[in-house]
């Protein structure tokens, strides 16, 4: 790719970038959020068609012009979005063929799609039956079916998207272990990553992009000194154009006058599936949070995290049986999610695209629909302080956005992410729910998100905070509690909490008797 250029209204997305891979090559992009990296895949891909940018692509020694995403598979290039692009409903079979599908004499060949389909999961690693309907297989795996539907077209050049982010550790590295198999067969790999760590296990190069441009390229195998050429310090300073010594914001302990008070207190919370009601997901949890105090949840994927989040915040998850939830000490029913808004908590979800934002509105819009009764204005929305709101935390903030009246869709995953946070710190919640708050955001991002956590706790508000990431609840958390199937397993302070320490609660299945 040579001098890419691409521009939206008013917001150039990619300015003269270059990217070289060669056959058979773990090749991978960083940058902060809005670097361009998912733009210039677009273009790549055939998503922003020949026409709508300026450069040039040339693949396998041959100039490309693809008019449209078909174009580009039918050349061997397929990318696998961050969403993935399966039917729940569909088998897997029926997912790898969808818009392929195999036919005979113009009908769908059923006993050659699963034959094929058989083949192709036995490549990427699965054991399921083709027949298996996705919505019973898990992200994990959903990914290697991704693939597996990449392999059919004939795949040259293979782009993941964050293919890891939603994944725990296992999953990541067997999707890691079969992106390494697919190189010994000559199938070159593109990778957009925030895990920098995994970025250095398994790539063979790393192009940097920084607001739109291209940094440099560092290629392993050509490097010296690999090791220290590829630490995680020099791919930062690359991406965010400086060193970062401090990855966390140095906590100070909230020393108000109701420091120590309590502002949660969720007691003998339980809750069943929403469809298997027979299934306990969330098991009989007690947890406390004091106000300026921040509170882990720590827990491997199917804990009950996001489930008992979920639960809490309006029962917008599963049946409830039994619990009882106080804000600063006064017992609140929090029956319907505007009820929790009312009681004072506010829930940062982990999924921003289905939950947190209305992406086809604008940033003025989703800044204030926590708040739209604090807006009103002789029975309608005040829109000129509506619009002064969301100007303010654009500001403070820092959402790269021309204006408050771009659309959301339209910003990268740390500026969505932003507006979440806008959104309900804006509703001045006694209780922030934090489910993920930086899945899929660089480091860069990830730090002044860190910074509002942690001046949202100096002002004394009581923050839960859910992570998949070991390092980051070390890094910010002043406890920590710990959930496997459903149950707290263990609780651990700031001194004592250690990866193995949580690992090690973690993998309980019952709560540890005193």
């Amino acid at each position: 790719m040579r001098a890419i250029t691409k521009t939206f209204p008013g917001v150039t997305a990619l300015s003269d970038v270059n990217l070289t891979v060669r056959p058979g090559e773990i090749h991978a992009i960083c940058g902060e959020n809005g670097a361009g990296k998912s733009t210039l895949m677009k273009v790549l891909s055939g998503v922003h068609p020949h026409g709508s940018y300026d450069g040039e692509i040339l693949f396998e020694g041959e100039p490309m012009a693809f008019k449209d995403i078909r174009a580009s598979e039918r050349r061997g290039i397929v990318i696998i979005h961050q969403e993935l692009a399966l039917v729940p409903h569909l088998s897997i079979a029926e997912n790898i063929f969808l818009g392929n599908e195999q036919a005979r004499g113009g009908f769908v060949d059923w006993n050659g799609t699963l034959r094929r389909a058989g083949a192709l999961l036995k490549r990427v690693g699965l054991r399921e039956k083709p027949q298996t309907p996705v919505a019973d297989i898990g992200v994990g795996k959903q990914q290697l079916v991704e693939i597996a539907k990449a392999l059919s077209k004939e795949v040259r050049l293979l782009i993941l998207d964050e293919p890891t982010a939603a994944l725990n550790d296992d999953d990541s590295a067997k999707l890691l272990g079969l992106i390494g198999e697919l190189r010994e067969q000559g199938i070159a790999c593109i990778i957009i990553s925030h895990k920098l760590n995994e970025i250095r296990a398994v790539t063979d190069a790393v192009t940097i992009l920084r607001d739109g441009r291209t940094v440099e390229t560092l290629t392993v195998r050509e490097t010296p000194d690999a090791e220290a050429e590829l630490s995680e310090d020099r791919i930062i300073r690359g991406m965010v154009g400086r060193d970062l010594d401090h990855r966390f914001p140095d906590r100070t302990p909230y020393a108000g006058e109701d420091a120590g008070t309590l502002a949660l207190s969720v007691a003998g919370w339980t809750v069943r599936h929403p469809v298997d009601q027979q299934r306990t997901v969330v098991d009989d949890v007690s947890l406390t949070v004091r106000r300026g105090e921040i509170v882990g949840i720590a827990g491997l994927m199917g804990a009950g995290r996001t489930e008992l989040a979920m639960s809490v915040f309006g029962r917008s998850y599963g049946v409830y049986v039994a619990g009882d939830v106080a804000v600063n000490g006064r017992p609140v029913v929090t029956r319907t999610v505007p009820a929790a808004v009312d009681a004072g908590i506010a829930y940062v979800t982990e999924d921003r695209k289905r939950y947190g934002l209305n992406l086809i509105d604008d940033i003025n819009r989703n800044v204030s629909l926590a708040s739209l009764p604090g807006m009103r204005r002789r029975g309608v929305v005040d829109e000129h302080h509506e619009r002064s709101v969301a100007e303010r935390y654009r500001k403070a903030m820092n959402i790269k956005a021309p204006t408050v009246f771009e659309e959301v869709g339209r910003l990268s995953g740390g500026n969505q992410q932003k507006v979440v946070l806008s959104k309900w710190i804006h509703a001045d919640p006694e209780v922030l729910i934090l489910d993920e708050p930086t899945r899929g955001i660089d480091v860069g991002a990830k730090y002044e998100i860190y910074t509002v956590i942690d001046e949202l706790a100096a002002q004394g508000k009581a923050v839960l905070f859910i992570s998949s990431e070991l390092p980051e609840l070390l890094g910010m958390c002043d406890r920590i509690y710990t959930m496997a199937e459903g149950r707290l397993t263990g609780e651990v302070t700031r001194a004592e909490a250690t990866q193995e320490v949580l690992m090690r609660h973690m993998t309980q299945t019952r709560s540890p008797k005193s």
